[in-house]
């Protein structure tokens, strides 16, 4: 690790998954990403948004974070919809980046988004896809559970249809939500874990703010 400069990650998952706010607290910052070609050249903000809004990413593009600069990002199209183009080019891009003899070019941990806002629909066809047909070799895939506080919610309203009162239910909601959120990491762990190439780690992740310091060596 003391001869890479910068930890480049492919962040993946579905478009409502929460990835630009992973990558902001990680980077402890409220500030959007610069961008910058594979070549290191930047790219207009205004053009990219724009491709962004209409869900499109270039796997290619590298984003960095001023406030965090040793951390090289890049995100991937959501393949869902059942774009065999768009999994395809996503392939290419992890064989390609996982295998390379330079270790600046290389990723070197893919994390892979979950929302739990979906958490009735937590593994679709797209994750088994990925994780059936997808060999990263030896760098290593965190499915990174986002958006656990919509259990807080849902624990409440499980607690009131149990006849409760709000106050109890708020107190209750707490406890409640951790058993949810145990119920469907379980969940999902079954079903990962079975298919051909499954992820290394799982962690859940609440709107406890956290850093991860990177910064230039």
């Amino acid at each position: 690790m003391a001869d890479i400069n910068r930890f480049r990650v492919l962040v993946m998952g579905r478009a409502n998954a929460g990835k630009t706010t992973i990558l902001q607290r990680v980077c402890n910052t409220v500030d959007k990403p610069e961008i910058f070609d594979g070549k290191g050249k930047k790219i207009d903000k205004a053009v990219v948004q724009g491709t962004l809004g209409r869900g499109y990413h270039n796997i290619e593009h590298e984003l960095v974070f001023q406030s965090n600069p040793g951390y090289v990002f890049h995100d991937s199209s959501g393949f869902e919809a059942g774009s065999t183009q768009q999994f395809d080019n996503m392939k290419k891009f992890v064989i390609s980046h996982a295998t390379t003899n330079s270790l600046q070019n290389r990723i070197h941990a893919i994390w892979y988004c979950i929302p739990m806002t979906d958490y009735e629909r937590t593994v679709t066809a797209a994750e088994q896809k990925f994780f059936n047909e997808c060999n990263t070799g030896h760098v290593p895939v965190v499915v990174l559970l986002t958006k656990v506080d919509f259990f807080h919610l849902v624990a409440i309203e499980e607690l009131l249809d149990e006849g409760l009162e709000m106050e109890e239910a708020k107190r209750g909601a707490i406890a409640r939500a951790s058993q949810l959120l145990e119920k469907w990491q379980v969940h999902i762990r079954h079903i990962l874990d079975q298919c051909k190439f499954p992820p290394k780690f799982y962690l859940p992740l609440t709107s406890k703010h956290f850093t991860c310091n990177r910064g230039r060596n």
